[in-house]
């Protein structure tokens, strides 16, 4: 049988370009080149700066010049005077990424299931307070919560001073300058950074699951814990990080919101090393935070890729 004439036409080859695949090999890492020398520049080598610097001893007082001695004696000096704080700042930062959840996931649900046409506008609202500063934002914390702000006389109209005050949320009838102030300093700024992620995971959510579920007549708490739940944690894990971590160090809520009982980490940091001039302890307890962050990191991100993380 003769070949049909569509058959024996010889196929047509798109014609290759001199250096095409080798050029699409290095396009790449020419993209990610100026991040990388960038990251290179202002993390890795100061990180790596850090590490002899925590070994060193101080020459001087009243100055930061030191000397490497390999004195690893620093650590274990910095771990019992702060350690405290250090804890404190941990618990800080996990309560106010907890509470976060709790506003923002509900939110974010809202915004990717019910928002419609609405949903443009309700995640505008959500990023609107980045059009202030952070340090802006901070210090209007302290007129709601102040002795005679808006926040106490509600909560005395309300007969609800008492309560908190056996609840541990109110100091001696006060707002400001207790732990219950940073954290909410560190919720409300932390919040968009938990429901961008969730909004984008949930945006990936088919609604063919959805509606095979609801088929197979799941209740709605049932599709959530079955379907929703699920697919929506890669979005809880990224905004976990993104909030987390940066709590952990935060410096501009416990100076504005909390008193010398909630100094945290960041401000033990600054304090030994502009105040104190004592650079090798600074260093140490730096490294330090930053292992206990990367150890959470990695609990967080265990089994999961990163490719899978969405972010906002």
């Amino acid at each position: 049988m003769s070949a049909s004439p569509a058959s024996a036409r010889p196929e047509r080859r798109r014609p290759t370009r001199p250096g095409g695949p080798s050029r699409r090999r290095w396009l790449p890492w020419a993209l990610l080149a100026p991040g990388l020398l960038m990251l290179l520049l202002l993390y890795v080598l100061p990180l790596g700066a850090l590490i002899p610097l925590s070994l060193s001893e101080q020459l001087d007082r009243f100055s930061l010049r030191t000397a490497f001695t390999g004195r690893i004696q620093t650590y274990g000096e910095v771990l019992a005077l702060y350690g405290p704080v250090l804890w404190r700042s941990l618990r800080f930062a996990a309560v106010s990424t907890g509470l976060g959840l709790l506003i923002a996931y509900p939110l974010a649900w809202t915004i990717a299931f019910r928002g419609g046409r609405w949903k443009a506008a309700l995640l505008a609202l959500v990023v609107l307070p980045f059009f202030t500063s952070y340090l802006v934002r901070a210090i209007a914390w302290t007129t709601l919560l102040a002795d005679r702000g808006p926040v106490l006389t509600l909560l005395n109209g309300l007969g609800l001073i008492a309560p908190l005050q056996g609840l541990g949320v109110l100091v001696d009838g006060r707002l400001l300058n207790t732990p219950a102030a940073v954290i909410g300093g560190l919720t409300y700024n932390s919040l968009p950074f938990l429901v961008l992620p969730l909004v984008v995971a949930m945006e990936r959510i088919d609604p063919l699951l959805l509606d095979a579920a609801a088929d197979l007549y799941a209740t709605p708490l049932r599709r959530f814990l079955c379907v929703e739940w699920p697919l929506s944690r890669p979005g809880l894990v990224s905004g976990v990080l993104l909030t987390l971590i940066p709590a952990a160090g935060d410096v501009v809520n416990p100076r504005f919101l909390g008193g010398p009982n909630e100094r945290m980490i960041a401000g033990a940091i600054e304090n030994l090393l502009l105040v104190q001039r004592q650079a090798p302890q600074a260093a140490a307890l730096t490294l330090l935070l930053m292992l206990l962050i990367s150890v959470t990191a990695a609990l967080l991100l265990r089994g999961r890729p990163l490719e899978e993380l969405p972010l906002p």
